[in-house]
């Protein structure tokens, strides 16, 4: 994997599990204007300046119950990126774009 980042830049994977469908409308859509791919129905991948990861972790919050739901925000640099580890069937097909796929070959 050849992975070039800005320096402002990190690879971060958004994973989430939200009760409500306006909430999880909310972050789906945030997640999506900040330039994240759909990996699988609640995981987002991409590139996010370290500024506007802190906008985004802020609107997640905003929607979301923390009561009944879980976000988690893996900012990665690209030497960490190279040790994922991907085992079986890793990507819905249907959901992934190829700019997602390629990081992983």
């Amino acid at each position: 994997m050849n992975i070039k980042l800005k320096s402002d830049e990190s690879l971060t994977w958004i994973l989430y599990d939200i009760s409500k469908d306006k909430g999880r409308r909310h972050v789906v859509k945030a997640c999506k204007e900040a330039g994240l791919y759909r990996v699988q129905k609640s995981v987002f991948l991409g590139t996010v300046k370290h500024n506007r990861l802190d906008e985004l972790s802020m609107q997640i919050e905003d929607h979301i119950d923390p009561e009944t739901d879980r976000v988690y925000i893996f900012p990665m640099c690209a030497m960490d990126f190279r040790k994922v580890i991907l085992q079986g069937q890793v990507f819905d097909s249907a959901l992934v774009t190829d700019k997602v796929r390629s990081l992983f070959l």
